[in-house]
């Protein structure tokens, strides 16, 4: 097994279809198959065996693809870093996972070129570096057949998002991401004529595996944008081609509010959110005005992607879906035992897509699985009588004041049902009397300057009397990481220290 070989496959299949189009260029299959053979030969050449680690560290191209399967092919590992890292984060992170060659920029070969030192990097790929990319595909025009792994072995390391502490290397193996590859095209029934807008990073497990794996895997187009630009992503939309359209809930929120939003999603067929919870009001508003359905699923970086998925047969609002084909998921107490339909618990997971592990973390390993090896997501979440997961909230983001729990979802599913809020985040900040008491950060949508009297009362009609903000505080802006995560780590840490 090598998932470098779904590229191979496409690559035979039909070898002049576009796999890539940046900016109206497009690569083919066959010539995205060619790049990745010779960056394949360069990396034996260089003396990267099967099992080496391997960075990418730049946005997304063409030429990332290409380098990244070219990892998978030589039989090394890709590992996978965000290219918006600060230089000592990117600088600790290395020192990490020990690559021993990256693919990245001029920058960050200035920033990391004193790790040499350390023993265990050979040299860059990128401008400056050691190796240039257009060398590597103009030297060598050979073939190169992908090594046959294990199952189990690891294809690529991606990194937990960092949103509540350092940042853990996840061993996903071939098996986990080939087995979620499918699964993601087999429930958004994908077709090579499809075309898949992608400008969420390919270091992150939804850029990575939700899209980019699986549209390659179903001999579809990627349609490459670097990072998130509203108007590069119109002027994309513009020229009729993208059908599949994937974004995060900031995005779908920014979109509303756009003039002719039905015309200028005109040939998508397919909306999908991911990396938080999408509020329940704006799916419905999305849904009045282009007529299409938001997707959820559910899925984490340890989970290889998906887990629940929201069929399109019976899309329910609200839901993250039954569970995908091979998946299992049960509701367990803190005990481990197993709860009913209905009943709050955490979410635990079973399945050929759940990882291999944390990178040199044994003991947090250990932590993340029960011992008959359901993985512990973290996440609380209940069934319905039918089967439909809904995710209650973060087990860490529960908050705790006067001894009574709150879910932070719960409150901002109804600040979202007023007009005025355009981002809301509620957190527990730490309070002397109460433990921690509700606090609501809001950005008000353009032509509000201050939130309504009225607000409290409103909320006070439809939640128990502890679970009301004790605070509201107007923000621009929420911050988020690289993944569109709303940082409630960083709001608590800058509000608190205020105090």
């Amino acid at each position: 097994m090598n998932i470098a070989k779904h590229l191979e496959r496409g690559a035979a299949l039909f070898p002049n279809r576009p796999a890539v189009s940046e900016f109206g260029k497009e690569t083919s299959y066959h010539e995205l198959n060619a790049m990745a053979d010779a960056a394949a030969r360069a990396l034996e050449g260089i003396g990267v065996g099967e099992g080496a680690h391997v960075g990418l560290c730049s946005p997304n191209s063409a030429q990332w693809l290409a380098f990244y399967f070219g990892v998978l092919k030589v039989g090394a590992v890709a590992v996978t870093f965000s290219h918006l890292l600060k230089p000592q984060e990117l600088t600790q992170m290395v020192l990490y996972a020990r690559p021993q060659v990256i693919f990245t920029s001029k920058e960050n070969i200035k920033i990391l070129h004193g790790i040499k030192s350390q023993g265990f990097l050979k040299g860059f790929v990128g401008p400056g570096g050691d190796w240039s990319w257009s060398e590597i595909i103009s030297t060598d025009k050979g073939s190169f057949q992908a090594r046959q792994r294990n199952p189990e072995d690891t294809a690529a390391v991606l990194f937990t998002g960092g949103t509540t502490g350092v940042s853990k290397g996840v061993l996903l193996t071939h098996e986990n991401i080939a087995i979620s590859s499918c699964n993601v095209s087999y429930c958004e029934r994908s077709r090579e004529s499809d075309r898949a807008l992608c400008f969420l990073p390919f270091n992150h497990v939804f850029g990575q595996i939700h899209i980019m794996n699986s549209t390659i895997f179903s001999g579809g187009c990627l349609e490459l944008l670097p990072s998130f630009d509203l108007d590069g992503v119109l002027d994309t939309l513009s020229r009729g081609k993208v059908t599949k359209f994937y974004a995060v809930p900031t995005i779908y929120i920014r979109m509303l509010g756009l003039d002719r939003l039905k015309e200028r999603l005109s040939n998508i067929r397919y909306c999908f959110s991911a990396a938080a919870s999408l509020a329940s009001e704006i799916v419905r508003d999305w849904k009045s005005i282009t007529g299409m359905n938001i997707y959820e699923g559910y899925g984490l970086t340890e989970t290889s992607s998906a887990v629940t998925y929201n069929h399109m047969a019976e899309h329910r609002i609200g839901s993250v879906g039954q569970e995908v084909p091979g998946v299992e998921v049960e509701i367990r107490d803190m005990e481990g035992r197993s709860l009913k339909r209905g009943e709050e618990g955490e979410i635990c997971i079973r399945g050929r897509n759940v990882m291999k592990g944390y990178l040199d973390h044994p003991e947090e390993t250990r932590a993340a699985f029960w011992e008959d090896r359901w993985f512990r997501s973290g996440d609380i979440g209940l069934f319905d009588k039918d089967g439909y997961l809904y995710i209650v909230d973060r087990l860490k983001d529960m908050i705790i004041t006067g001894g009574e729990n709150v879910y932070p979802r719960e409150v901002e599913e109804l600040l979202y049902t007023r007009s005025e809020v355009r981002e809301c985040a509620v957190v527990g900040l730490a309070d002397k009397e109460w433990g921690e008491r509700v606090t609501a950060f809001v950005a008000l949508k353009s032509g509000f300057t201050r939130l309504p009297e009225d607000l409290k009362g409103y909320l006070r009609s439809r939640l128990a009397p502890y679970k009301i903000p004790k605070e509201f505080i107007l923000i621009d802006e929420i911050p988020k990481n690289s993944a569109g995560k709303p940082l409630k780590r960083e709001l608590k840490k800058e509000y608190e220290c205020r105090d």
